[in-house]
């Protein structure tokens, strides 16, 4: 399953961020966790200085913006064949 987690403080970008993911995620049928990661120092941990980040499988995708739907299945779909 894959693991996702939405980093940023839960301004509107990132309440859009999240909504894109799940949109996405659930229209191909990929099962997958999403957690929501607010504390500061946990994004930093991340190397994330501008939110809203995306990282899946504990690899970091995005930061500072929202990535198209697509970008986010085709990341999705690379690292569940192991890429």
């Amino acid at each position: 399953m894959l693991q996702v987690k939405v980093l940023g403080s839960g301004c509107a970008n990132c309440k859009r961020l999240e909504t894109e993911t799940r949109g996405a995620l659930d229209a191909e049928g990929i099962a997958y966790t999403l957690e929501k990661v607010t504390d500061y120092a946990d994004i930093v941990a991340y190397g994330i200085l501008s939110t809203p980040g995306l990282v899946m499988n504990e690899q970091v995708k995005s930061a500072g913006r929202i990535p198209k739907r697509q970008q986010i299945v085709e990341w999705a779909t690379q690292l569940k064949a192991g890429k």
